[in-house]
């Protein structure tokens, strides 16, 4: 039996889901360990109960949302084959995810600058989890922008329209994930110190 091109595009993209979902999963059971591990340190001595977060984390947490809802926007902009809107939709989110990366940076900054170090003598093992967890999902979001730039060039490259947004939507279930994510991220270390 022969597949016909449509067939053969939809079985291609749930393949693609797959293995991003697969991705995905894996990337939360890592994040899981580490969480466990957190809540497991939690009883330690030299656990810090009156520490403070950075009011950068604050601000990159509200980029990165807004980073999902542009993301959004610029999927249903190209699926209405309105490539201008797509555009910008896209290069907004390229810029709210660059200053997501310069918020946690400038957090970083704050903890330094309040004596919160991750290694060395003045370091501790709860600034420790949190740069170890903020680091990881930066490592994860530079992937996600690396992506965003690929869709960004193909999108210039009109490789993309209203029956062809395969890239866009994977680019978009990735950077969801990714906010989805830092938001538990964000509540778990606020609301669990």
């Amino acid at each position: 039996m022969t597949m016909t091109a449509q067939e053969h595009k939809e079985r291609t993209a749930r393949s693609y889901k797959l293995l991003l979902l697969f991705a995905m999963g894996s990337m939360t059971m890592m994040f899981a360990g580490i969480v466990s591990a957190f809540i497991v340190s939690k009883s330690r001595e030299d656990w810090m109960k009156d520490f403070q977060f950075p009011s950068a984390f604050y601000f990159s947490t509200l980029m990165i949302i807004l980073c999902s809802v542009t993301f959004h926007l610029a999927k249903k902009s190209i699926q209405k084959d309105n490539r201008q809107a797509t555009t910008n939709f896209l290069l907004l989110t390229l810029a709210l995810g660059i200053g997501f990366v310069l918020c946690q940076l400038k957090g970083f900054e704050q903890l330094m600058d309040q004596n919160y170090f991750f290694t060395g003598p003045e370091s501790n093992i709860t600034t420790t989890f949190l740069y170890v967890l903020a680091t990881l999902h930066l490592a994860h979001l530079t992937g996600g922008l690396i992506s965003l730039l690929i869709i960004i060039y193909n999108h210039f490259k009109q490789k993309y329209n209203s029956t062809q947004t395969l890239g866009i939507e994977l680019g978009a279930m990735y950077w969801h994930f990714l906010d989805f994510l830092w938001i538990c991220l964000f509540l778990f270390l606020y609301f669990f110190k």
